[in-house]
């Protein structure tokens, strides 16, 4: 009786809220009702039977890819020209990459390492374009803030906030993502008056992320290789950047999008380097690729 009921629940929930709810909300269910099943208060799972809701890819926030391509031709500053390259190329989340310190880089690797949501340590990664930029960045600059303001930073600005070389802050998300907001509004509005650019509206920095995942999804990037490059829990919630179903092996990629795990770790000396466990996961799937395909 109780399944039947549950069922039931579920099918009104789902013409109520979106598929990613529901399927989050009965997520949250089967765990609870695992641990109930190992503590011995039930013996059988009632939720046996109501399947996950099919969840169409966000398109939304996607930007084609000649809209990026349009982004790396604005006539911006050397920062965030950097920042937002960072961005899409190594698909991190914009506050994980502004806080970012110079100490926190490995150049020679193209690695990054970050404090992720929930306060882990992981690495992103990013590509020659990105490369190339960083060091006109840092200029002589050994340690502090990767992306700084403008100005002096204001007092009481937290000591690990602050160049210890150059006094300036650390960027903010707030100021990050109002320049690029600014900056985006004619390519986001392209029938537009550059008269009306006051009134109109740019991208989010959300949407680089947003962007690049869904181009390595459509790209037929292996499932291995997606959730590495995300540092998502789990496939399902990778669902959304993909028209495709994703768990099953990838078929014929139309162009190479991901070299973040294309590292040989005995080759580069990463035996011992933290991410040397993700170079090993893909190498074989990128090895017939070459790294000249990439800017």
């Amino acid at each position: 009786m109780l399944p039947e009921v549950l069922a039931e629940l579920t099918a009104a929930r789902a013409g109520a809220m979106d598929a990613d709810t529901v399927n989050r909300e009965l997520s949250i269910a089967r765990k609870a009702i695992g641990w109930w099943q190992r503590q011995g208060w039930i013996e059988s799972d009632p939720t046996i039977g109501i399947g996950w809701r099919p969840a169409p890819p966000d398109r939304a926030k996607v930007l084609a890819e000649n809209q990026i391509a349009a982004l790396w031709r604005l006539d911006v500053a050397l920062r965030e020209k950097t920042q937002w390259k960072m961005l899409y190329k190594s698909a991190a989340r914009a506050d994980e990459v502004l806080c970012l310190n110079v100490e926190d880089l490995y150049p020679q690797d193209k690695w990054g390492k970050i404090t992720a949501k929930g306060g882990a340590t992981e690495w992103i990664h990013w590509q020659s374009g990105t490369a190339q930029l960083l060091p006109r960045l840092t200029a002589r600059c050994t340690r502090g803030p990767l992306f700084l303001t403008d100005r002096k930073a204001p007092a009481g600005t937290p000591t690990l906030d602050v160049c210890p070389e150059t006094g300036r802050a650390r960027l903010s998300y707030r100021r990050a993502e109002e320049i690029f907001e600014e900056n985006t509004r004619l390519l986001a509005n392209p029938l537009a008056s550059p008269d009306d650019i006051e009134d109109l509206k740019g991208w989010t920095l959300h949407r680089l992320r947003h962007s690049a995942l869904t181009h390595d999804a459509e790209d037929v990037t292996s499932t291995p290789m997606l959730l590495a490059r995300s540092r998502h829990a789990s496939v399902r919630s990778l669902e959304r950047y993909a028209r495709r179903r994703l768990g099953r092996p990838a078929g014929r990629r139309t162009r190479p999008c991901c070299t973040s795990l294309h590292v040989n770790p005995s080759r580069a000396g990463l035996q011992d380097h933290p991410v040397a466990p993700l170079a090993r996961i893909s190498i074989t799937p990128l090895n017939h690729w070459s790294n000249s395909n990439f800017v």
